[in-house]
C-alpha cells in the first residue's frame, strides 16, 4: 500500500507525472494534464479501482504536447494531428525533430552575441493559427489586433490564418505598449522592414530569374545571408545609437 492508502501499481500516478513534468514545465498542473487527457492527447491506463496509470510513453507524449504548445505555439488540433500521424508511424514523436525552431531570442558568442545567422531565415514547417488562437497566445485583445492590422504590423495569410512570427510580433508589441508606446508609433518599424526587404528583393531577383535548376537554391542561400547581415547591421546601428542616448 502507498502512504495514501491506495494500492501500489505499475506505472505512474498523475501526481508523480506532474512532479516529473514540472522540472521543465513549471506552469503545468494536474488540471492541465486532465484537460489534455479529455482532449484525447494522452490516454493513460486505469487500475481496477479507476486510478490513472501513466506509462513512460505517456509522459513523453505529454512532454511533446507541452513543448509544442509552449515553445512552438501550436494549437491543440495541430498537435493532435501530429500525434495521430506519429501513432501511424508517419512522423517521429520527438518535438525537436519536426516542429519549428524554438521561438526564443537568438544567441551567439563574443562581439556578435545575439546576431542572427542565415539559418535563422530558413523556411520552417507552416503553422496556422486562427485569430482566437493568436489572441490567446499573445495576450493582445481583439481591438488591439485590429489596430495592429491597420498599421500593417501583423498580417494574416490569404486564408486568414496567422503564423508563428505573428505570435512573436504580437508579444513583442504588447511589451512595447506597456511603456506607453502606441501602435501608430510603430509604423516606422513596418516601413523600415519593408524597405529592407525591398532592397534584398532587388538584389536576388536576377538570380531567381535564371532558368538553371540550381538558381532557386542559390538565390535562397543569398537572400538568407543578406537577411542575416541586414538584421545584424540594424542591430549594431541601434546599439550604437543607444550608447549616445545613455552616454555609454
Amino acid at each position: 500500500m502507498t502512504a495514501a492508502g491506495r494500492p501500489q501499481r505499475d506505472g505512474l500516478s498523475i501526481g508523480a507525472v506532474l512532479a516529473q513534468l514540472r522540472t521543465d514545465f513549471p506552469d503545468v498542473t494536474i488540471s492541465k494534464i486532465r484537460f489534455l487527457e479529455s482532449e484525447g492527447l494522452v490516454q493513460p491506463g486505469r487500475t481496477p479501482s479507476g486510478y490513472r496509470q501513466f506509462s513512460a510513453a505517456d509522459v513523453e507524449r505529454l512532454r511533446f504536447v507541452l513543448s509544442a504548445q509552449g515553445d512552438h505555439y501550436l494549437p491543440l488540433k495541430v498537435i493532435k494531428e501530429q500525434l495521430d500521424a506519429a501513432d501511424r508511424g508517419l512522423e517521429p514523436t520527438s518535438a525537436t525533430l519536426r516542429l519549428p525552431r524554438k521561438l526564443v531570442s537568438l544567441s551567439g558568442g563574443g562581439e556578435h552575441r545575439g546576431m542572427p545567422t542565415p539559418d535563422d531565415f530558413a523556411p520552417e514547417r507552416e503553422i496556422r493559427l486562427t485569430r482566437e488562437e493568436l489572441l490567446a497566445e499573445t495576450g493582445v485583445d481583439s481591438a488591439m489586433l485590429s489596430e495592429l492590422h491597420q498599421y500593417g504590423l501583423i498580417r494574416s495569410g490569404a486564408a486568414g490564418f496567422y503564423d508563428a512570427d505573428s505570435v512573436l510580433i504580437g508579444k513583442t508589441i504588447k511589451s512595447l505598449l506597456a511603456f506607453g508606446i502606441e501602435p501608430r508609433h510603430l509604423r516606422a518599424f513596418r516601413a523600415s522592414a519593408d524597405r529592407e526587404v525591398g532592397l534584398l528583393e532587388q538584389i536576388v531577383a536576377p538570380i531567381y530569374r535564371h532558368r538553371d535548376a540550381d538558381a532557386k537554391e542559390r538565390a535562397d542561400e543569398v537572400v538568407r545571408e543578406l537577411a542575416a547581415l541586414s538584421v545584424a547591421l540594424h542591430t549594431l546601428l541601434v546599439k550604437a545609437g543607444i550608447r549616445n542616448v545613455t552616454g555609454g
